[in-house]
């Protein structure tokens, strides 16, 4: 492919994510250096590779990846395929059943415990493994939901991937010492788990099946956030845009009504939510930077600094 062919793609994503122009920059001083650093490894482990990118909400980690995956699929005839941990998800069923048997606040997705492992680890196996005719369906999640998207409209991916981009904000994370738990660090583990039953749980989830998972990780990508009151800010930015998206057109002379059954949180919902992340966040921000294989420092206003790769 030509430098011309490139640009025009770049250019293309950038007006397709409603991205300022000058992301193009970041594109040329981050990404590219990255997915340089993803063939060398691919090319030195002669196999399939999956690169683990993790970020907490709001530090790019979706964007990242699709530009990953557009620039090595399309430019670096390297077929590659993604995936987020969001995607695979329980369903909102199985997440209740979890909170009547284990602790009520598992019906909030996202914390280590409410993702089917089992359904991603297959997934990474059939990407890695397929043959050229086969065609491996994706999970996918509605957010706006928070369910499970019907098996039958999960896009599909053809052929077997010489890169796996996995993305996830929990993704690569270590268990804490059980001692570390002891003490709550919000008002909701204070309220909701006096006991620590939730936060012991979520824990055993890092030394067992995601452990298990994210050891297969060829490449951690670490996309780190500035605080976590930046997360919190990026997160209610996150939810004001999905609302915007998902919500009907007004009809005429009216107000915007939201579609039957979404399930779009306010700022206070927001601020609740996070709080369910943020044990687990802290301890990432603490300690991930120092074995990260690549560390990405995410500015404020977003902006993504240069790659630090990690050696020997």
């Amino acid at each position: 492919m030509s430098d011309q062919s490139l640009e025009h793609t770049i250019r293309s994503l950038i007006a397709q994510e409603d991205l300022p122009e000058t992301y193009a920059e970041t594109v040329e001083q981050t990404i590219l250096p990255l997915a340089d650093h993803i063939l060398a490894l691919h090319d030195t482990k002669q196999r399939p590779v999956v690169v683990g990118i993790h970020g907490a909400q709001g530090t790019g980690k979706s964007t990242l990846t699709l530009f990953l995956r557009e620039i090595l699929a399309r430019h670096r005839n390297c077929p590659t395929a993604n995936f987020s941990l969001d995607d695979i998800y329980l369903t909102r069923a199985e997440r209740k059943d979890l909170a009547e048997h284990v602790h009520p606040l598992f019906i909030t997705r996202g914390v280590p415990g409410t993702h089917d492992v089992a359904l991603g680890q297959r997934l990474l196996d059939q990407l890695r493994s397929a043959r050229p005719e086969e065609s491996i369906p994706i999970p996918s999640f509605d957010k706006s939901r928070d369910d499970r998207v019907p098996v039958s409209d999960w896009p599909e991916f053809s052929g077997r991937a010489e890169v796996v981009l996995v993305e996830g904000w929990c993704l690569g994370a270590r268990p804490e010492a059980d001692e570390a738990l002891v003490t709550p660090i919000n008002s909701l583990e204070a309220e909701e788990d006096p006991r620590g039953t939730w936060r012991t749980y979520v824990n055993e989830q890092l030394k067992g099946e995601h452990h298990d998972f994210f050891r297969q990780i060829d490449c951690l990508v670490m996309l780190k956030a500035p605080s976590i009151a930046c997360v919190l800010e990026w997160r209610s930015l996150q939810e004001q845009k999905l609302a915007r998206k998902t919500w009907n057109a007004p009809d005429w002379g009216g107000e915007p009504a939201p579609a039957q059954g979404l399930r779009i949180m306010n700022d206070e919902d927001v601020a609740r939510f996070v709080m369910h992340y943020e044990r687990v966040t802290r301890a990432c921000l603490a300690e991930m930077p120092g074995r990260a294989d690549v560390l990405i420092n995410v500015a404020e206003d977003h902006a993504l600094g240069l790659p630090q790769f990690r050696t020997g």
